[in-house]
Formats: structure tokens, C-alpha cells, sequence
């Protein structure tokens, strides 16, 4: 590992701190066969945003198990860059360095624990902007369990980014009655789907993950090929999208 992979750092200090497994197999061979989904050799660039708030401890070690499984099969289908952005306590969020292997990624992870504080959706959508001004983001990942923020202030910024195509997909976890429409419209401003998840189901989390990274990855026609075969939910997000 390289120096500049260990940690997080911290970045934009004014508003953030530096389907089953054969159905998978199956289209990542598909895809293994066709050129590159850019056509110039670009990789794709997929920001990972997750609410690390108390609440959120048994979701974020799923997430931090499947995340090594789901880029380690996507790498294969011609290159994805991840970069991890979290928040929890009082008002810390960080952003780690992009990362194209899924072992660094995992490390970052690994060193992170949930603490106790509300949520800072909008310090993540601020710096999805900032960043995509300096080099495009292909799509966004956002899981969360609540939303305690102003929310036509959020769905401002998700129309912007709907604008320059990066779409947002909003993963709730629960039943939170004031978060599912807020994901909802933030996912339909910016062009992007919204999904709820059973935090008991590791696989479904791992297939809304993997949908996503192969849209980054691929593009739209990547991700239909993906939603053939894969859960009802991933079919549901391609659905969703304009």
C-alpha cells in the first residue's frame, strides 16, 4: 500500500473533511468480451457515501465485507475508481483518496467506527459537486437510515447535479417515514433511483451495490444488461432513472 492510500484526508474544509453471485459471474463474462464502455479508455468513477451514525454500526461491517467481493468483480469489466465519503459525531465528515483497489478501500473501512450524531447529507452532495467540477463523476452511492436536515436546501443541490449527469442512488435502510421521500426526490432530481433495503439481507445490499458499480462502470446499457438477470430491486433502479 502507498503512502497516499493509508487514510482518509481531508478535503473542501468550508463544507467537508479531508444477484446472486452466478447471475454476477454470468455478466461480468458478458462484459469481459465488449470494448471498453468509454471508448476512450477512461475509467469509471463511483463516489461511496455512507451515514456512519451510531444506528449504523452492524449495516457499515456489511457494507465494509461486501464492498471488497462487489469491486473486486467489477474491476474486471475495465476499471473503477472508488473514493469512500462518511459522516458521524459532532459534524465530522471525511472523504478518503480515490482508491482502485478493492483491498484499500476495505482497509479504509475497516478503520472506521460509528459514533453518535445527525446526519450531513448535504456537506456529501456539496462535495460530489465540487469534485465533478474538477474531474467527472460517473454516479453516486448514498446508504442512510435517517434524514434530519433542511430538505428543499438538498433537493437544490440534487437538481444541480442532475444537470451535469451524476446521478444519486439513495439505499434507506428501515423505515425512517421522513427519509424515504426525501431519498426519493434527491434520487429523482438528479437523475438517479431510490431504493429501500432489509439490513438482515446481505445479498440484496450486495446486488444494489454492484448495480451500481457496473452503471459507473459501464454505462446505462451495462447496467440493463446487469438488470436482466439480476433481483427485482436492481431492475427497479434502472426503472427509476430518466
Amino acid at each position: 500500500m502507498t503512502k497516499k492510500d493509508k487514510t482518509p484526508v481531508s478535503t473542501d474544509k468550508g463544507s467537508i473533511e479531508a444477484a446472486n453471485a452466478e447471475d454476477i459471474d454470468n455478466f461480468l463474462q458478458q462484459v469481459k468480451s465488449r470494448p471498453a464502455p468509454s471508448g476512450n479508455g477512461a475509467r469509471g468513477r463511483l463516489v461511496f457515501a455512507m451515514d456512519a451514525t451510531m444506528s449504523r454500526q452492524p449495516t457499515w461491517d456489511v457494507a465494509c465485507n461486501l464492498q471488497g467481493q462487489m469491486f473486486s468483480e467489477t474491476a474486471a469489466i475495465g476499471g473503477l475508481d472508488v473514493q469512500l465519503i462518511f459522516f458521524r459525531g459532532l459534524g465530522e465528515c471525511k472523504a478518503s483518496r480515490w482508491a482502485s483497489d478493492p483491498r484499500t478501500l476495505s482497509g479504509i473501512m475497516s478503520k472506521v467506527d460509528c459514533r453518535g450524531g445527525h446526519t450531513q447529507i448535504g456537506k456529501i452532495l456539496n462535495h460530489i459537486r465540487k469534485t465533478h467540477k474538477k474531474q467527472a463523476i460517473n454516479a453516486a452511492v448514498y446508504v442512510g437510515d435517517a434524514m434530519e436536515e433542511d430538505i428543499d436546501h438538498l433537493c437544490a443541490i440534487a437538481g444541480e447535479l442532475g444537470l451535469i449527469n451524476v446521478p444519486l442512488f439513495m439505499f434507506q435502510e428501515g423505515h425512517d417515514m421522513i427519509a424515504e421521500p426525501a431519498f426519493r426526490e434527491i434520487a429523482r432530481l438528479s437523475g438517479g433511483a431510490y431504493c429501500r433495503f432489509d439490513a438482515s439481507s446481505a445479498q440484496q445490499l450486495r446486488d444494489l451495490l454492484a448495480a451500481v458499480a457496473v452503471y459507473a462502470a459501464g454505462g446505462r446499457k451495462a447496467l440493463q444488461d446487469f438488470s436482466a438477470s439480476s433481483s427485482g430491486e436492481v431492475r427497479g433502479l434502472l426503472g427509476q432513472m430518466k
